[in-house]
């Protein structure tokens, strides 16, 4: 299994490397197989998400973030195609679809509006003939119950948050390129 961090097909960087390391925890998906091609039915226009489950996160974890990440996007920043926060602690798993509401049918969960433009999941879509991209699916350990942001704010304005509040970093990933 080919790492998301050393694979030469993926033109860009490791975008959690200049991240304080952070103790990592199990995340598993029954629809996406790490290191592989992502399905149609999860790639845009479907934009189904993926199913997730999680376990053996940090003790103090109070609730969780997901995201789905493109570091291999033709601009400067990436790409953002969700970003969910106050997840509850005693929530482990997203059944397949929960990115399709905003609050992943969860009472109290927040979504940003992502890159897309959408505040629910937006599958994997590279611009024709770039390259493979990378899809980071992540579910990042809080210490907080709830982070104090601004429901209007961008996934960014998440991740400097979970910058200092974050304790734990459970990554997934597949791959996808429009030829």
């Amino acid at each position: 299994m080919t790492s998301y961090t050393n694979d030469s097909r993926f033109p860009g960087p490791d975008p959690y490397a200049p991240l304080k390391d952070l103790p990592s925890f199990t995340l598993t998906s029954t629809d996406i197989t790490q290191g592989e091609e992502i399905e149609a039915r999860f790639r845009a226009p479907e934009d189904i998400s993926p199913q997730l489950a999680w376990s053996g996160a940090p003790e103090g974890t109070k609730s969780y973030a997901v995201t789905c990440f493109d570091p291999d996007a033709p601009t400067a920043s990436g790409f953002w195609h969700w970003a969910a926060f106050n997840i509850p602690a005693h929530i482990t798993e997203l059944p397949t679809g929960a990115g399709s509401a905003e609050d992943l049918g969860i009472e109290g969960v927040v979504s940003l509006r992502g890159d897309s433009g959408k505040k629910t999941y937006y599958g994997p879509n590279p611009p024709a003939g770039h390259a493979p991209h990378r899809y980071l699916y992540v579910v990042h350990a809080v210490d907080v119950e709830k982070l104090d942001i601004d429901p209007e704010s961008t996934p960014t304005v998440l991740g400097f948050n979970l910058n200092f509040h974050a304790i734990g970093r459970a990554i997934t990933w597949g791959w996808y390129e429009t030829t």
